[in-house]
């Protein structure tokens, strides 16, 4: 090889060596910035709450109740006072057996003309409740024409022996009357159970049973079956606030004794009930949103970790793009040194004099 060609191979080189090298640096960069960006990731990985499950104890407290005949009274608050004693709310509940309730929802049947429509359950038709009265006075000021016209098309009112007696029932009926909706026209129908030969009320609206919404068929059947209401069991609350009351307590804080208006004459003492009660509502409301904040945390890792894995699969290639640069310098290095003593006796054959 010429000292030119030489020359120009190791300028070559050079160059090449020059370019691996800035490659290299550009690497080592890229590297540094996709670290940067894991290490961001890990970063927002700690900084995110992780959720936890709700406790039980947190949504579970204790109760004070005692009884007072019929009545369960359950304590609400207690505020306590500067002579020692307390004062206290709580609430009365009790089972009302004549309470007006939802029934089975029914299909009715009208017979008549647009406006004077007369309503069936089968073969029974339903009457006024109450007679369409609204008061004692009007019940009790009722003629026998008037009874005799009522009985015509009731059977139950039929098995009733004197006028007396259907007059109370038409006054129990207002008590029916007062529970159900005021700003409702009430239709009733009894009917006999065959088990212990007793009637049973049910009350339908006839403002719903005339309604637009309300279809019949060609027959004058309702298409679709209406709310109905009778009379049973229903659980009834009452509250009473701020009452004077003198409480004992065990060592443990505990109510074992509630003594209502102490010091007078009504003062009366009860024993206390203690239990403990879930609010399983609110605790269902809990859990629900830690499984959505789970689900929202574990979505929220999975998309950080595959973003990590995504950096690291580059930084990875960039690493073995390194290695290859490394190599590719060796060899370049290796052959620098071989151009260079391929020079080095160029020239010393080429300006050496003597030997």
């Amino acid at each position: 090889m010429g000292m030119a060609a030489s020359q120009a191979r190791f300028l070559g080189l050079t160059a090449r060596k020059t370019n691996t090298e800035y490659e290299g640096q550009q690497i080592n960069q890229q590297r540094t910035s996709l670290s940067n960006q894991s290490a961001n990731y890990y970063n927002q990985m700690l900084g995110m709450t992780v959720p936890v499950p709700p406790s039980l104890d947190d949504y579970t407290k204790t109760v004070y109740s005692f009884s007072d005949g019929a009545l369960d009274n359950t304590i609400t608050s207690l505020i306590a006072q500067t002579n020692g004693n307390y004062l206290i709310s709580y609430t009365q509940s009790y089972t009302n057996n004549f309470a007006v309730v939802s029934a089975s929802p029914t299909v009715y049947t009208r017979v008549g003309q647009q406006g004077n429509y007369s309503y069936y359950v089968g073969s029974v038709q339903l009457r006024q409740l109450a007679a369409g009265k609204s008061s004692i006075e009007e019940i009790d000021a009722m003629t026998t024409e008037e009874i005799e016209a009522l009985k015509q098309n009731d059977e139950y009112l039929k098995t009733l022996d004197t006028e007396q007696q259907i007059k109370n029932l038409l006054k129990e009926e207002l008590e029916y009357k007062a529970q159900l909706d005021d700003n409702g026209n009430w239709l009733v129908r009894y009917r006999k159970n065959s088990t212990d030969n007793t009637w049973t009320p049910y009350f339908v609206d006839q403002n719903v049973l005339e309604a637009e919404t309300t279809t019949y068929d060609e027959n004058g059947v309702s298409q679709s079956n209406i709310k109905t209401y009778s009379v049973g069991s229903a659980k009834e609350t009452n509250e009473i606030k701020g009452i004077n009351a003198r409480l004992e307590q065990d060592a443990t804080g505990r109510i074992m004794t509630i003594t209502l208006n102490p010091g007078t004459e009504t003062e009366v003492t009860y024993s206390v009930t203690t239990n403990t009660e879930k609010d399983e509502d609110a605790y269902n409301d809990a859990m629900n949103q830690y499984e959505y904040d789970k689900y929202q945390y574990d979505q929220s890792i999975n998309e950080i970790n595959a973003k990590i894995e995504i950096v690291q699969a580059q930084d990875r290639n960039l690493e073995l793009r390194l290695k290859q640069l490394d190599t590719e310098q060796d060899a370049i290095q290796t052959e620098m040194d071989a151009v260079q003593k391929v020079i080095e006796k160029n020239t010393e054959s080429t300006f050496k004099t003597f030997g």
